[in-house]
């Protein structure tokens, strides 16, 4: 299917979505179930921090890694890659089998890894699976963020090197989605290297409305170097604070649900980046990542993990 068709279709979804979708909220009166949670409304589980497990750097970190990738583009001009094949590492953590216990189905990874390709290809990106593996351990299934479940399933599982992608499925812990490490954190913690996925967010799982393969979407763009697009608020530019990426609108706080014209930064020219992979809103919302992003990516794959 054609980009273009693609893009029509996801933005007629997000229209609906946004008319006539499950439970919407524009009021924030309506209860939003998380597992075992329930929070008051949907932007309460957003604002939670939730949707995703990547902390955002704070501006000094974030310059630190600008000086390093500038350096290292002025320095290895003639090594600069805009796009390539980056093979893959499945590794399905289970309490068990059957979808209950997170043993998902081969049909689910093909399904995800056909959504990460649909997003990444228009950028010559794309991702080839080399190998599913499943590891049936109960600890390492509920891991946290930064938690010593995780450190011990990476360094049992992970394979390959720096441009390698290692996709881990759990049921994670804390009510996230998932999270991914920056390609800026590779040298000095490889074994860390990788991106976390709730195993009910593939394709076919049951984390509705985030049950359609973009959580692998977001967080491999955060494998591949980006910000959130609202980190840095109405405060961001092009050189400061912000995403770091001039061609995706300031919004002042991450969106939920399709909400269409919104309009945080209303000083700065641009509508909220809703429809961003780099945004909270729902997959269904989501299509697209910009010129500027695609630059961004290429920069940092080429300084922190081509060759590497």
């Amino acid at each position: 299917m054609k980009k273009a068709t693609l893009i029509i279709l996801a933005g007629l979804i997000c229209s609906l979505v946004a008319s006539f979708g499950y439970a919407i909220d524009r009021d924030g009166k309506t209860p939003f179930a998380w597992g075992s949670v329930e929070f008051e409304n949907q932007k309460d589980f957003v604002n939670s921090g939730l949707r995703c497990g990547v902390k955002d750097l704070n501006e000094y970190e974030a310059s630190l890694v600008e000086k390093q990738v500038q350096k290292w583009m002025s320095d290895h001009a003639f090594a600069q890659v805009t796009g390539g094949t980056i093979n893959v590492y499945f590794h399905v953590i289970n309490k068990g089998t059957g979808e209950a216990n997170g043993d998902i189905p081969d049909s689910w990874i093909t399904a995800q890894m056909n959504v990460l390709n649909a997003a990444y290809s228009p950028f010559g990106w794309s991702f080839n699976l080399v190998s599913t593996d499943r590891t049936t351990n109960s600890t390492w299934y509920t891991m946290g963020y930064n938690s010593s479940a995780e450190t011990q399933a990476k360094a049992a599982l992970r394979q390959g090197s720096a441009d390698d992608l290692n996709l881990y499925s759990a049921n994670i812990g804390g009510g996230l989605l998932g999270w991914a490490t920056f390609p800026s954190s590779y040298a000095s913690n490889p074994l860390n290297d990788g991106v976390v996925l709730l195993y009910s967010s593939l394709p076919g799982g049951s984390a509705a409305p985030y049950n359609l393969g973009d959580t692998a979407t977001h967080e491999v763009g955060h494998w591949m170097g980006l910000y959130h697009t609202f980190q840095g608020g109405c405060a961001k530019s092009a050189t400061s604070g912000g995403d770091l990426v001039s061609d995706t609108p300031a919004e002042r706080s991450p969106a939920y649900e399709c909400p269409v014209g919104r309009d945080t930064c209303k000083n700065i020219a641009g509508l909220d980046p809703i429809r961003n992979f780099m945004d909270y809103t729902d997959d269904a919302c989501m299509w697209e990542f910009t010129a500027g992003q695609d630059t961004r990516m290429d920069a940092q794959f080429t300084t922190y993990r081509y060759g590497k």
